[in-house]
This record gives C-alpha cells, structure tokens and sequence, in this order.
C-alpha cells in the first residue's frame, strides 16, 4: 500500500481521498456545488429502512462512492499480501502495522470519526466478513441475508428489513463465504454450490453459489446472543408463562422425552437451550448436530457435529443418523439432537424408547398434530419397510411432550402449545393440549399480536411419574 502512495504520489489513491473528503470539487454527480455541506460518512453501524415492505430509493452519494473506491484500491492492493501469510496473528500484525502507515500519511485530512470508521471497513475486508462485518456486531440483529451483492437484509427486532450496504460483486461475496468456510475445512464451488457452516461464536450460517443460485451468491447467518438466555429472560419477552415455566422444568428434570415443533426463525433452537439447562449437571449428555450450535451449561457434555467429504472428494462423510448410532455406544443418560430432518428420526425414537429417558431434538412443523405427522414420514426416510401403526406405536411410546414455537405476525416469539403425547387409540396418537396460546386480536397503534395464554383444564398423564422423580406442582397450575 505505502509502495502505491509512494508510486502514484497524490495522483490516484490521493485524488480519490480528495473527493471522498471533498465530493463537490470532484466533479461527480451533477456540476452544480451542493447547496449544503455534504453529511459526513455513515458511522459504522448503518441506518436501516424503515418501512419492511418497500426497497430503498437508490440515491446515488459521491462521498459514500468515493469512499468505497477508496476502500476497495485499498483492498486489491493489500488482500493478496494479506492472503500469502499462513499465521492469522501474524495477519493481524501485518494489517495494523500497514493500516497505522496509510492513516498516519493521511494526517489531518480525515477527521477522527472517519478515519476510525474506515479503518474498521478495511480491517473487516481484508480479514474478517466485509461489508455485512457491522451488522454482524449489532447485538440486536438475530439474521442476516445476502440475496447476491447487490442486497443484504437483516432481522431486527423480530422485522426483516433492507439495509443500505452492498458488496462489490459476485466475486466480492464469494470471498467472504470462502473465508468462513475454510477455517472449518469445507469448501464451496460450482461442484459443491452447498455448505452449511458456522462462525467463531457459534452463528450458523448457509451458504448456496451458482449455478444453483441464479442471481448470485446467498448467504444466510443465524445470529445467537452471546448472554444465554435463561427461562427468566423467556417470561419477560413474555413467551410463555410463569405456569408454563414450571411445567417444563418439571418435566425435563424427570426425564420427559421433548420434542421443540416450530418453523423457521421460530426460535426452537434458543427455546432447546433453554430446556436443556434445567437438565441436573451430573448426567452425562451427548449433543448431535449439523452445525454446532447448542450452548449448554453442564460440565458433562460430549458434543458432535457432522462431516462432509474432504476438499478432494475423498473421505467417508458422517451424518446425523450415523452419530446417533454412535452415541449410543458412548453411555450417554440423554441426547439430545439439533434437529431431525431424515432417517434419523428412527434412531432417535429408539434411543427414547430404549433407556435413554429425557431427550431432546427438534423439528419443522406448524402444530403438534403436524408435528406427529412429520415425525411418520421422517421414519419413513430411514428405509425401514414399516407398517405405519409400528411407527405410531414408537412415538406415542417415546415421545412425552411436543413444545411448540411459534413466530407471530409482529415478529414476536411465543410457546403457542405444551402438548402431551398420551398415548394410542386405535390406530391414532392421541394427545392433550395442557397450555395454549390464543390470539385475540391485533393492537394496530402497537404494531402487536394480542392474545393470552390458557391452560387445557387437563391433569397431565404423566403426573404420577413426575411426582415420582420428586417433582410436585400447585394444585391449581392445571385448573382451567
């Protein structure tokens, strides 16, 4: 870099400086001079669209321009560099030692506000996630989407809406995908368009490039709070109630088999976390998943995680079907499985059905009843040559509670049932609703689902096992 300011004396990179300091001299955009002083640059936590449903008004800004020039000369001349040292903290020497020599030739020609917001921008290209690296920090963002380099949508606060940043172009996000892959020992081209991976804090993240991606690379990153949410943290987002909360700790200490229903975005996984802290700290657990993402808090814990092929395509790849079948073989006293998806499903309703009491897993589903359903046809996946009424007899003898998440129209996440399984009729699982969520209404001035949380009026059918393990209720936490 210091070797192209030195070539290029203020020719290049300082004309593009010039105007990015002083877009009205530059001659970009109209020839008029700006009537008001230009605002200075956006600070490195941008500004958000305010209405979800309408794009943002493409507004072409000479000092923002200005600066992305400058940001990506910066990086075209410093990324290969950058890219040749092996050592990661050798990288980060390297890149403030070179960032601190740009900024000290550019003295007093950049205010603090931004010369700091530049480096931050640069620092994020050439060695961590590029332009999405700022939102990625903001606490309050639960996802990000990449739809190609030209848009990139965030939650926040339950809401998608559509940010002002973008990458420079389809190679652009190519390279930040590659970057997060890599660390993990996968890889992502045109032979292999899909990955799922995960981030140095645990966010999940997915990832799909041409040719199955027609408009250019996706990417797709699940955001977890560093603070673990507890049940306390539940009851005050208003999610379930004080009642609801006692159940279920009753029911994973004596060892209930859960099940967590819910769609996308849902909050099954934040909603298994919780559950799984109320598991007693001696009991040795092992956790199965795609991607890691489980953070539970007892000491006895043994976590797995799934394996493709090697870069070369050689290798044998693990799948969640094929822990499970190990993680049998490990005495664990509970498993718990991220999510089941396949054929799996069968494996985990065996370990349920064969001494392994007070498992957990999740699944895609809407309600509980599509939850049972979705479960049939998972087992179906595994290739086992069935009859139907053997599998509904394995899951009505394996699965005691199906917990589902549901995410409301206001973006708000709620308990919308605690069913319980109770058993066979016949050729049908039967179950009871013992909580349920009931919307009322929608409060217009809020921007808010109303609603309220109503008990079934039904005694669970497990109660003399709960009371067994040592767990007693109120008398009226089951009155309607």
């Amino acid at each position: 870099m210091i070797s192209l300011i030195r070539k290029t004396g203020d020719s290049s990179i300082g004309q593009t400086l010039s105007r990015m300091l002083n877009p009205s001299a530059s001659g970009i955009g109209s020839a008029a001079p700006p009537a008001a002083p230009v605002a200075p640059p956006a600070p490195v936590v941008k500004t958000f669209t305010p209405t979800p449903t309408e794009a943002p008004a493409v507004i072409e800004d000479p000092a923002r321009k200005a600066r992305d020039n400058f940001r990506y000369r910066v990086t075209d001349e410093l990324l290969p560099k950058v890219e040749a040292i092996a050592d990661l903290e050798e990288r980060k020497t390297w890149v403030a030692g070179k960032l601190d020599e740009l900024f000290a030739r550019i003295g007093a020609k950049m205010p603090d506000d931004q010369r700091e917001a530049m480096r931050s921008e640069l620092e994020d290209e050439l060695l961590g996630f590029g332009p999405i690296g700022a939102i990625l920090r903001d606490q309050e963002i639960s996802e990000v989407m990449v739809n190609g380099p030209r848009q990139i949508f965030v939650e926040k606060k339950g809401r998608i809406v559509e940010t002002d940043l973008c990458f420079r172009d389809n190679d652009h996000v190519l390279r930040i995908i590659e970057r997060i892959v890599a660390p993990l020992g996968r890889t992502i081209d045109r032979k292999q368009p899909l990955v799922d991976a995960r981030l140095p804090d645990g966010s999940r993240v997915n990832a799909i490039v041409p040719p199955c991606a027609i408009d250019g690379p996706s990417l797709t990153i699940r955001k977890f709070k560093k603070d673990k949410l507890k049940i306390e943290d539940l009851i005050r987002f208003e999610a379930l109630t004080p009642a609801m909360a006692e159940l279920l700790q009753g029911c994973v200490k004596a060892g209930l088999n859960v099940v967590v229903s819910g769609g996308t975005g849902s909050g099954k996984t934040t909603l298994l976390n919780v559950l799984s802290s109320f598991i007693p700290g001696h009991e040795r657990i092992v956790t199965i998943e795609d991607s890691a993402e489980l953070q539970l808090q007892q000491r006895h814990v043994v976590r797995l995680e799934t394996k493709p092929k090697e870069r070369d395509g050689s290798g044998q790849p693990v799948a969640i079907r094929d822990l499970v079948i190990n993680a049998l073989r490990m005495r664990p006293e509970r498993i718990i499985v991220g999510e089941c998806r396949g054929g799996e499903t069968l494996d985990m309703l065996q370990a349920m059905n064969t001494g392994h009491d007070g498992s957990m897993t999740t699944a895609h589903s809407n309600t509980p009843r599509d939850c049972i359903a979705r479960l049939e046809t998972m087992t179906m996946m595994s290739g086992m040559e069935l009859p139907l009424k053997v599998i509904r007899n394995q899951i009505a003898g394996a699965v005691n509670l199906i917990v589902q998440a549901s995410r409301l129209r206001d973006g708000s996440r709620k308990v919308t049932y605690i069913s319980e399984v109770t058993g066979t009729e016949g050729d049908m699982i039967c179950m009871q609703h013992l909580f349920q969520y009931h919307e009322t209404g929608y409060d217009v001035e809020k921007n808010k689902v109303t609603g309220e949380f109503r008990t079934g009026g039904y005694r669970p059918a497990c109660l003399k096992r709960l009371e067994a393990a040592g767990v007693k209720f109120s008398a009226d936490l089951f009155d309607k």
